[in-house]
């Protein structure tokens, strides 16, 4: 047998990233640099694997709160640029004072003149995050034209501006992270299922928020979308992965969008689970009882993001690469088990021998015992394009109790650690840590466990 899965929120070694100093706030243009203008310019070279042979963009406003939080051996570290607001765009959200157009032209002057990535995320959505208070969105359910003309259409026109400008410069795209995977488990009748999420599968504004977020910034050679598919433990049932690979399909088909439009996936975008799990697998026997059927896996077809992320990515049309994003997926320190568990149990056999500590798949909020994961490098293995840390590590989830604030953010309970579940995570509790602010904030106490847990170590 097989279930539906109780999802969660989603919500090199250094080679070729740049490690050099940061830049202040001043504006730099491309003319100021000495490179083609608008009016006159290069090819440009679009690539496979835009990660392949570039630097990375390092954000000085993440990199100074890294380093004034003692995190000094990672600060010179990439990581993904939220626009999760209309304000974000130009700069004025809280909690994101630097604009989209600032941005790249501190990443201009980073590049000076070489392959290089920027890394953003799109994520604004009408009834965005349909599943999770703590990320709810500004635009209402019906917004769609907002979402077009005051989201989408300004970013593009920006983006527009440095593309044709800067032939060099790889704007890496992950686009709405949660959206469609939301729309496989958390509609219909399923006991999963909320009134908002079976609202956007009626009206379809999420296929066509992302089809238009596809086809609009895809008509830059140099942009790469990566569309969001959730996680191993999200869509990784039987009876969820051929489903939700026929809506990334269907979406991908739906003008403006385009299957040659689209880079590849992403996965584990804000999430912990690990890269493998080397201790156990699916097709394992213990005690006459198949792993699958344990707590933990719960009859999924995958343990871990590598297997499911690089089957999920050749069922999208286009056979795409894969980004893994490993900024909060270490779970080094103490707990790191270093082989099997026990195999008095089936149960005690998995618990004792995974990476991953999470009390269960569907925890997605500041998980407590939590480390940084692999560094950001390229082409770590093959179809896999990037291990990126896409979510800055030391942002919060959502925080630990109402926190009024004129962001749209809500008050989700699997970020109280107090909380005790629900049929998301099969009434299991949060895991998450204490003390949290309100999400996108910085979090001091996440940070420094974060780096104790690294893995690899820092």
């Amino acid at each position: 047998m097989s279930r539906t899965t109780p999802p969660p929120h989603r919500r090199r070694r250094r080679p070729a990233m740049l490690a050099g100093a940061l830049v202040g706030a001043a504006a730099i243009t491309a003319a100021t640099l000495g490179l083609a203008s608008a009016e006159d310019p290069a090819p440009l070279q679009r690539v496979e694997n835009p990660y392949e042979g570039a630097d990375v963009y390092v954000n000085p406003d993440w990199s100074a709160n890294a380093e004034a939080s003692g995190g000094s051996a990672i600060a010179d570290q990439p990581t993904g640029v939220w626009l999760d607001s209309i304000g974000a765009i130009t700069g004025g959200s809280a909690g994101n004072s630097t604009g989209l157009a600032e941005h790249l032209d501190r990443a201009v002057e980073q590049a000076g003149g070489e392959p290089f990535v920027f890394q953003m995320v799109t994520y604004n959505l009408p009834g965005r995050d349909c599943s999770a208070l703590a990320s709810n969105g500004e635009l209402g359910p019906e917004e769609i034209d907002r979402y077009k003309t005051e989201f989408i259409d300004p970013i593009a026109e920006i983006v527009g501006e440095y593309a044709t400008a800067n032939p060099n410069l790889r704007i890496v795209n992950i686009v709405e992270i949660d959206s469609l995977p939301n729309l496989i488990t958390n509609t219909g009748s399923a006991e999963t299922a909320t009134p908002e999420c079976n609202e956007m599968l009626a009206n379809g504004n999420y296929q066509e928020g992302v089809s238009y977020n596809v086809g609009t910034l895809g008509e830059y050679e140099n942009v790469y979308n990566y569309i969001d598919a959730g996680h191993w433990g999200w869509l990784g049932w039987d009876t969820n992965f051929q489903p939700a690979a026929d809506l990334f399909n269907e979406v991908i088909g739906t003008a403006p969008a385009s299957p040659d439009k689209v880079a590849g996936i992403a996965v584990n975008v804000a999430n912990y689970g690990s890269l493998e799990e080397p201790h156990f697998s699916v097709d394992e026997t213990i005690g006459g009882t198949q792993v699958r059927e344990s707590e933990w896996i719960d009859w999924n077809q995958y343990t871990n993001n590598t297997d499911f992320g690089l089957d999920f990515a050749a069922a999208v049309d286009g056979g795409h690469g894969l980004i893994i994003d490993t900024s909060r997926n270490g779970w080094g320190g103490p707990d790191r088990p270093s082989g099997p568990g026990p195999e008095t149990s089936v149960d005690e056999y998995v618990n004792g021998g995974r990476i991953d500590q999470r009390i269960h798949t569907g925890n997605w909020c500041n998980q407590a015992g939590a480390g940084l994961g692999e560094r950001p490098q390229a082409s770590p293995a093959s179809g896999i394009h990037a291990y990126a840390w896409i979510k800055p590590p030391g942002e919060s989830d959502g925080s630990s109790e109402e926190i009024p604030n004129d962001e749209g953010k809500g008050f989700d309970r699997m970020c109280d650690p107090t909380y005790e579940g629900n049929p998301l995570n099969q009434n299991h509790m949060s895991g998450a840590l204490g003390g949290a602010p309100i999400s996108g904030h910085w979090f001091e106490a996440q940070f420094q466990e974060l780096m104790a847990n690294a893995y690899p170590p820092l």
